[in-house]
């Protein structure tokens, strides 16, 4: 089995947030902890303005920067490539979530511990898709081995955005296929 990951269809995201509720019920999330967030972007001016959405969890990066800053290794990297964490292992020190470039691990202050996005593990393990996948009424949102999500897309694909960090600090398990507007660095952009 090669790298698992996400696949992003920006093209098709009308922003709803299906695949945030979906999620944040599976993990039976508090207000305030949130492991996939839809974020919605405004750029341009009139007469050309543009909207889009960027829907991002856990990258489960080949590089990831959690893992290295997690002294107990409650952070870890599972046999197909993915992210994990091991609660048991977890003393809480934050380190992770300091060191993840996208603010992914989440400090869950009832626990005094952290947690994250596993991609569904427990619902893969079971032949399922990730509850943000199934969800999704707009199917902008994929999970499979990453050389058959790009065989499958095409080559307009990225993983580098102007909102995003550089891909080549983590080297992240996404594909996306972005807006036009979303690849542009502009002065303008802002999130609404």
């Amino acid at each position: 089995m090669g790298r698992m990951g996400f696949y992003f269809n920006m093209t098709t995201c009308i922003g709803c947030r299906t695949c945030q509720i979906a999620c944040k019920d599976k993990n039976d999330l508090k207000i305030g902890t949130i492991f996939r967030q839809v974020r919605n972007f405004e750029t341009g001016v009139f007469p050309t303005p543009g909207v889009y959405h960027y829907s991002g969890t856990c990258n489960h990066c080949a590089n990831p920067k959690c893992v290295e800053g997690c002294p107990t290794r409650a952070m870890h990297v599972d046999a197909d490539g993915t992210v994990q964490h091991d609660k048991t292992k977890c003393i809480g020190c934050r380190y992770c979530t300091w060191a993840c470039p996208y603010g992914v691990p989440q400090f869950i202050e009832e626990l005094g511990k952290v947690s994250k996005c596993d991609g569904c593990k427990d619902l893969r393990d079971q032949g399922a898709t990730p509850v943000c996948v199934e969800a999704c009424p707009m199917r902008a949102l994929e999970w499979g081995e990453l050389e058959e999500l790009k065989a499958k897309h095409g080559s307009d694909i990225t993983n580098d955005l102007p909102i995003l960090p550089p891909s080549s600090t983590t080297n992240p398990s996404v594909l996306i296929k972005a807006k036009a507007i979303a690849r542009q660095k502009d002065f303008r952009k802002k999130e609404i």
